[in-house]
C-alpha cells in the first residue's frame, strides 16, 4: 500500500486517502498516541471510579478512628495489613453502589433533611441551640467549608437511604418468635466423664537418632530469624525552626489576602411554623394544608402569639416546644424557598405561607445580625499562629523534596543528606520480619528494609512516612541471614516436643479406644467401673451456661436431639490433651407461653434487626453483583 501511494503521490487517489487521514486525527487527536493514559484508580465502580487519593483520605480518617479507640499504647501496626486496607474498600465499594441505586430509583435527600441533620449534631451546638459561629469555626480548624461538610452529610445520607428502607421491610412473625424462644431457652440433662491425662514418664527414653529424625523433619522451626540492623535519617515538621513572631506587616498582607475569611455573613433569627401536607398529597391534601396555614398566618396577625400557636399547631417536632424557634441562619443553610422568604422579611414580619418539600411555613424574623469584618488587631494573634504553622509546612515540604531528591542521587549514601540538611544518622538494632523497636515497628519501615532495592541492591529507601509530615530514608547496616540452630542447641527442646507429642497421641488413641467401647454396646456406667472414671450428672443446663466448662456446653448443645428412651453419645476434645466422654439424656425445649408481651417484644425487636441487617447486607450484596466492579488490590500498598 505505501509502495503504491509512493508511486502515485500526485494523484487523487493519493489526495483523498491523506485526506480521509486527516479527518481520522482531527477526531481522535493526535495527543492520544503520545500521551499515556494512566488508570491509577483503586477500584472501578460501574461508569465511575474510586481513586487511590479517595481511598488514602478515608484510610486516614479511618486509622485516626482506630487510634483514638485503642487510646495510648495501643498497637496500630495491624492496620497497615493488605486485608484490612481491602475491606476498608470493599466498603467504599458497596457505598458507590448505593449511590448508583439511588439516582437510578431517584431518591434524593433535601436539603431541609441536611439541615436538620446538621442542626442536631452536638459539636455544632451552644447551650443546646444550633451555633453558627461554632459551625463555621469547628470545619474551618478541619480544613472544611460549609459546602463540603453539607456535602458529606448528604453523601452520608444518601448511603443509608435505601438500606434503612430495606431494613424496615423485615417482618417477624409469632410463630418464628416462639421458635426462638423455644431454641434460646432450651435445657438439656446429660452425663459425662472425664479421662485422665496419660502421665509423662520421668524415664521415658528418646534416642538420638529419634531426636535427630525430629530435628531434620522441623528443619525451618529451628532457624534464626533472617535479621537487618538499619542506619537512618529522619526529617519531621515539630522539629523545623521557623520565625515565629513575623513583622506586623507581613501578617497584615496576609489579612487583606485573606480577608474573607474573617466577614461574618448577614444571619437572621427565625422563627416558623410547619404545615405538612397530609394524605397522598394530593391537589386536595395540599389546598387543606394551604387553608390551614393561610387560617394561623391571620390568627398571627389578629394579635395571637407566634410562640403559643407554635407550641399548639406546628407539626416541626424539632421546634414545636420551643415555640418555633430556628435560631440565628446564615444564607444557603435552609430550604431555598424558605430563604428567600426570609431574607425579603423586615424585622417583626411574618410571612405569608411559604411553600417547600416539607410543606407550608409561616416564618417570623425576630431580629437580624449585620454582617460585619472582623479587624486585623482582633485577629492577629490567630494569622501569627496560622504563619508559624504554614511556614513550618513550607520549611518542612522544601527539605522533604529535596531529601527525595538527595537520595535519589546518591543511593549508595545518605551522607550528602544528612551535610547538606543538617539531619542525624540514627540506627535501629538488629531485627526481624515481624520487625522491631522505635522505628522499626513501622510496618513502612519493615517492608522497605527487606525489599529488593534495599536489602539486595543495597540502595537508600524512598522516604517511608511514619507520620504526619514525618519521614525517615533507611539503608542496610548490617544483615543476618537466617541459619539452622545448631542441634546441641536446641537438644533438650527437641526432646520435650517428642515427648509431649507421644503423651498427646496417647491421650488420643486412649480416648478413641473408649469411646469404640461405647459404639460397642458398653454403657457409660459400665466404662466408668472397668477404668475408675467419675461420672458428673448435669440436669437443666442451659445453653449459656459456664458451669460446667464452656467447651463441654457447646458440644453438648451441638449433639442431636436423641430419640425417645434413648441416648446419643459424644467424644470431647477439652483441648489440652484432655477429653470427655458424655450421654445426652433428654432435651427440653424452652415455653413461650410463659414469656410476659414485653418479653416478647424485646425479642421481636432483636429478631427484626437481625433480619433486617442480613436481608440489608444481601441487597447489597445482589446491587453489587449487578454492577461491574473492577478491584486494583497492588495499589492499595502504592
Amino acid at each position: 500500500m505505501l509502495q503504491l501511494l509512493r508511486g502515485k503521490k500526485s494523484s487523487l487517489l493519493v489526495k483523498i486517502v491523506l485526506g480521509l487521514v486527516v479527518i481520522g486525527f482531527s477526531f481522535f487527536g493526535i495527543e492520544s498516541y503520545f500521551v499515556a493514559n494512566i488508570d491509577t484508580s483503586v477500584a472501578r465502580v460501574g461508569k465511575g471510579e474510586i481513586s487511590q487519593e479517595q481511598f488514602r483520605e478515608r484510610f486516614a480518617q479511618y486509622r485516626q478512628r482506630m487510634v483514638q479507640m485503642m487510646g495510648e499504647g495501643g498497637d496500630a501496626s495491624f492496620l497497615d495489613r493488605p486485608e484490612i486496607k481491602l475491606q476498608l474498600l470493599n466498603s467504599m465499594v458497596d457505598e458507590r453502589v448505593l449511590l448508583d441505586a439511588n439516582d437510578k430509583l431517584g431518591i434524593a435527600i433535601s436539603p431541609d433533611r441536611i439541615r436538620s441533620e446538621i442542626l442536631a449534631i452536638g459539636a455544632f451546638q451552644n447551650d443546646g441551640k444550633f451555633d453558627p459561629d461554632q459551625y463555621r469555626m469547628l470545619l474551618s480548624s478541619q480544613g472544611m467549608t460549609p459546602a463540603g461538610f453539607e456535602q458529606r452529610v448528604r453523601d452520608d445520607l444518601a448511603v443509608r437511604e435505601l438500606p434503612q428502607q430495606v431494613n424496615a421491610t423485615a417482618l417477624v412473625t409469632d410463630a418464628e418468635i416462639d421458635t426462638y424462644l423455644r431454641l434460646k431457652d432450651q435445657r438439656r440433662d446429660f452425663h459425662y466423664a472425664k479421662l485422665p491425662k496419660p502421665v509423662a514418664k520421668p524415664d521415658a527414653e528418646v534416642s538420638d537418632a529419634d531426636i535427630e529424625s525430629y530435628y531434620k523433619e522441623h528443619a525451618s522451626e529451628y532457624m534464626t530469624p533472617e535479621r537487618v540492623a538499619l542506619d537512618y535519617v529522619e526529617l519531621d515538621a515539630a522539629g523545623v525552626h521557623v520565625d515565629e513572631t513575623p513583622d506586623d506587616s507581613v501578617l497584615k498582607d496576609r489579612y487583606e489576602k485573606e480577608k474573607a475569611r474573617y466577614v461574618t455573613a448577614e444571619q437572621r433569627l427565625a422563627s416558623h411554623i410547619l404545615v405538612k401536607v397530609g394524605g397522598k398529597g394530593g391537589p386536595d391534601d395540599q389546598k387543606a394544608a394551604l387553608a390551614k396555614a393561610e387560617d394561623i398566618e391571620s390568627q398571627i396577625k389578629s394579635g395571637k402569639s407566634f410562640a403559643d400557636l407554635a407550641k399548639k399547631e406546628s407539626d416541626d417536632l424539632g421546634s414545636k416546644n420551643s415555640g418555633g424557634d430556628l435560631g440565628w441562619l446564615d444564607k444557603g443553610s435552609t430550604d431555598e424557598a424558605f430563604e428567600t422568604a426570609l431574607f425579603a422579611l423586615q424585622k417583626d414580619e411574618v410571612s405569608k405561607p411559604v411553600l417547600s418539600s416539607e410543606g407550608y411555613h409561616i416564618i417570623e424574623l425576630r431580629d437580624v445580625r449585620p454582617g460585619k469584618t472582623r479587624p486585623f488587631e482582633e485577629v492577629r494573634a490567630d494569622l501569627a499562629k496560622e504563619y508559624a504553622e504554614t511556614e513550618k509546612e513550607r520549611v518542612y515540604a522544601e527539605k522533604a523534596g529535596r531529601l527525595t531528591d538527595l537520595v535519589f542521587q546518591n543511593p549508595a549514601s545518605l551522607e550528602p543528606a544528612v551535610k547538606e540538611l543538617g539531619l542525624k544518622v540514627g540506627k535501629t538494632a538488629l531485627f526481624p520480619r515481624m520487625g522491631g523497636d522505635g522505628i522499626a515497628a513501622n510496618p513502612g519501615v519493615v517492608k522497605a528494609a527487606f525489599s529488593d532495592s534495599v536489602l539486595v541492591q543495597n540502595n537508600n529507601s524512598d522516604p517511608i512516612e511514619i507520620g504526619p509530615n514525618h519521614v525517615v530514608v533507611v539503608r542496610i547496616a548490617e544483615h543476618k541471614p537466617a541459619e539452622p540452630i545448631p542441634l546441641e542447641t536446641v537438644k533438650l527442646s527437641v526432646r520435650s516436643r517428642i515427648l509431649a507429642e507421644r503423651l498427646s497421641k496417647e491421650a488420643k488413641d486412649q480416648a478413641d479406644a473408649l469411646f469404640a467401647e461405647l459404639g460397642k454396646g458398653e454403657t457409660l456406667e459400665q466404662l466408668a467401673g472397668k477404668h475408675d472414671l467419675k461420672i458428673e450428672e448435669q440436669k437443666g443446663i442451659g445453653r449459656e451456661a459456664a458451669v460446667p466448662e464452656g467447651t463441654l456446653v457447646q458440644a453438648v448443645f451441638a449433639m442431636p436431639r436423641p430419640a425417645e428412651g434413648k441416648s446419643e453419645f459424644k467424644l470431647v476434645d477439652m483441648a489440652g490433651d484432655e477429653y470427655a466422654l458424655v450421654r445426652l439424656d433428654a432435651v427440653v425445649d424452652g415455653d413461650p407461653s410463659k414469656l410476659d408481651a414485653k418479653t416478647r417484644e424485646a425479642t421481636r425487636n432483636t429478631l427484626t434487626e437481625s433480619l433486617g441487617s442480613v436481608t440489608t447486607r444481601e441487597f447489597v450484596s445482589a446491587l453489587r453483583k449487578n454492577t461491574r466492579v473492577t478491584l486494583s488490590e497492588k495499589r492499595l500498598e502504592e
